[in-house]
């Protein structure tokens, strides 16, 4: 099953089928590029390549025409111009293994679309990818924003941050991952984004938890709001600057994840809320919500660091069955009975004000997206 050739498209792979996978591709095709994506799972391949459907992950969705797939990664990485990676963050390891020697030689931009911290190593998926693939850091860029997929598939305007170390692989992936309903900005920090989209999943199952017991806007306003700070502060803490944290890889992904019911981490965090037990959530889910897996490295990243996390805390004693899931909203942010500041640790303001002016930057550069890749400065 050979994609077909189109000399006048750019060719791009995207490596997995999955539902963000299969609806980037489709952005990347709509963009004008020729796309083959690899599937794990021949008859996913199939049905993409000929019927131009993913029924399992985007039902109701119709794919382009300029979008094929393949079961066989040699076939998918064939001439690439530029890889996509949108695999579980826990399998990257063992598929990057398998993908170094057909990419050998090429120059390639390889960008992550995954968003989670590898468990045994703590690291991020880009640091996973140059060290699997051994390639030079400024040919790595991450994606991340508010970007449910089911919403993009059905093309409802959005936008993402395309980062990389090199400005040069930033901008020549944006251009590439745009179209009339998807707008890409840029920007050079790689720890910042990275992290954004890592860290927003853990608060949106604290979302879901008390959501799922039956909490009001109240809770989750509150939570969503101490949760910004907390994701600001771990990100500093590792290299990250805090305007990446107000920007759309931080609170645009926080507030898309955290509100609706197409995320995977706000549904398994309500199963939890319902009285379900982390392995009977696990059974019940589908997809992967990279959320859970995320909790313990992302504690041990910052108890290292010397950062408090109290809703992630307390994330992971519901999970571990060590806490009442009606007792995560009393406990909000600290057990501590003195009065606490609302500023973060690095000393930037963390209420309502800040949350109000990120809402309003974010909002400003989707009106602007129409014009040439800007830098994201939200």
């Amino acid at each position: 099953m050979s994609p077909r050739r189109d000399a006048d498209r750019p060719r791009v792979a995207v490596i997995g089928a999955g539902s963000w996978g299969t609806t980037f591709g489709k952005v990347l095709a709509d963009g004008g590029a020729h796309v083959t994506m690899w599937a794990r799972r021949p008859e996913t391949a199939l049905e993409i390549h000929e019927a131009k459907r993913n029924s399992e992950y985007l039902p109701g969705v119709n794919l382009p025409r300029e979008m094929y797939a393949t079961h066989h990664l040699s076939e998918a990485l064939d001439g690439a111009d530029q890889v996509y990676i949108a695999i579980s963050s826990q399998a990257a390891r063992q598929n990057l293994k398998a993908i170094r020697p057909l990419l050998a030689g090429s120059n390639a931009p390889v960008v992550s679309l995954m968003k989670g911290v590898e468990k045994a190593s703590g690291l991020r998926m880009s640091q996973v990818i140059e060290q699997e693939l051994a390639c030079d850091p400024d040919r790595i860029a991450v994606a991340s924003g508010p970007n449910l997929a089911l919403e993009i598939a059905r093309e409802q305007p959005t936008a993402a941050v395309i980062s990389s170390t090199s400005q040069e692989t930033a901008d020549a992936v944006a251009r590439r991952a745009r179209n009339k309903y998807f707008r890409t900005f840029v920007n050079t920090d790689v720890i910042g984004t990275e992290f954004g989209g890592v860290l927003k999943n853990l608060i949106a199952v604290a979302i879901g938890i008390v959501d799922g017991v039956g909490y009001g806007e109240n809770t989750k306003a509150s939570i969503i709001t101490r949760g910004l700070v907390e994701m600001t502060d771990f990100a500093v803490a590792q290299g990250a600057q805090p305007e990446t944290l107000q920007g759309l890889a931080g609170l645009g992904d926080l507030i898309a994840t955290c509100q609706s019911p197409l995320s995977r981490n706000n549904t398994a965090g309500r199963l939890l809320g319902q009285g379900y037990s982390f392995q009977d959530v696990v059974k019940q889910m589908n997809q992967t919500a990279e959320g859970l897996a995320s909790v313990a490295p992302v504690l041990q990243l910052a108890r290292a660091a010397g950062v408090q996390m109290p809703i992630v805390e307390q994330v992971k004693r519901v999970l571990d069955g060590t806490m009442d899931p009606r007792e995560i909203a009393p406990h909000l942010t600290t057990d501590d009975d003195d009065p606490q500041g609302e500023r973060t640790q690095h000393g930037s303001a963390g209420g309502g004000g800040a949350l109000r002016r990120s809402l309003q930057r974010a909002l400003d550069q989707f009106r602007h997206g129409g014009r040439s890749a800007p830098r994201d400065r939200s």
